[in-house]
């Protein structure tokens, strides 16, 4: 009987192993298998092309492409300074639900849930919008307080960029550290004000601590979504070519590659590498953040 109830266990878990081996796995291997070949063309380009094993020679390349390992350098960077900005803001509002009463904290949740409810696409069309200088009001409201600011200036992409993600991504992170906010002891509140603590010293000493699983948790998300940004600076291209060239990104170099130059086993190679980039920085978070936690 137990062994029925293993495999009848077991049968519900079928359409997510079947959706695991056809949507991760398969793809996954088709990549590595062509980032193992190189498309080479006959006389002058004019009699076909033939496909060669290569070895690692793609992965060579792509380790020595400046254009590409600068702009992993680029996003990384990036990603040290938008993502703790994006969970502080996180941890505050999430905070700032936790005390307030069922009622009023459902409501305000869904109201921070709205722009994350946003596509990405939409959401960065929006903001490019108000960014713009001749349609949004951002620009004519620095006028009238002083700013001579332009959103789209190499300066300011980066910032505008992560404004936009901070904005679309707080309510997404604010719901996963509520939901740990909400599974902390209500005693412990309660012995702590006895004790004389203030609701300040509560949230610091007795709440972020409770959810420290849950930031390290949003911060991994937020790694692996952060190397992998493509809509919106594909949009921010469209509006500002001169500052954002196509290869301001990883995930751009890759597109370019495969559909616009063709190059479709040097894509996949490098691919590859950004995805042995996002499990080993993954990894590493993961170890430093469980490390401290310990």
């Amino acid at each position: 009987m137990i062994r029925s109830l293993r495999w009848k266990g077991a049968a519900f878990t079928v359409p997510f192993q079947l959706g695991f081996v056809f949507l991760y796995l398969l793809p996954i291997g088709y990549a590595v298998h062509q980032s193992l070949f190189t498309e080479q063309s006959s006389g002058l380009g004019l009699g076909g092309s033939t496909e060669t094993f290569s070895g690692l020679d793609n992965y060579r390349q792509g380790l020595t492409d400046s254009a590409f390992m600068g702009s992993v350098l680029r996003v990384v960077l990036f990603a040290c300074v938008q993502i703790p900005v994006m969970l502080l803001i996180s941890l505050v509002l999430a905070l700032f639900l936790d005390a307030l009463t069922s009622r009023a904290a459902g409501r305000f949740r869904i109201l921070l849930l709205v722009p994350y409810m946003i596509p990405g696409v939409v959401a960065a069309l929006v903001w490019i919008n108000l960014y713009s200088p001749e349609v949004g009001p951002l620009t004519p409201l620095g006028e009238a307080l002083g700013f001579d600011w332009n959103f789209f200036a190499p300066s300011m992409v980066w910032p505008s960029i992560g404004n936009l993600l901070t904005w679309h991504g707080i309510g997404y992170n604010m719901v996963i550290i509520y939901a740990a906010l909400q599974a902390v002891p209500r005693e412990l509140f309660e012995a702590a004000r006895l004790d004389g603590a203030s609701e300040r010293r509560i949230a610091l000493s007795i709440k972020v601590p409770y959810v420290r699983g849950a930031l390290v948790l949003t911060g991994m998300l937020s790694i692996i979504q952060m190397l992998q940004i493509f809509n919106e600076p594909a949009l921010f291209r469209n509006v500002t070519p001169q500052t954002v060239n196509d290869s301001f990104t990883p995930i751009m170099i890759i597109y370019n590659q495969a559909f616009n130059a063709g190059n479709y086993h040097y894509a996949a190679a490098l691919s590859v590498l950004l995805a042995l980039i996002l499990g080993v920085a993954s990894f590493l978070f993961y170890r430093l953040t469980s490390r401290e936690a310990d």
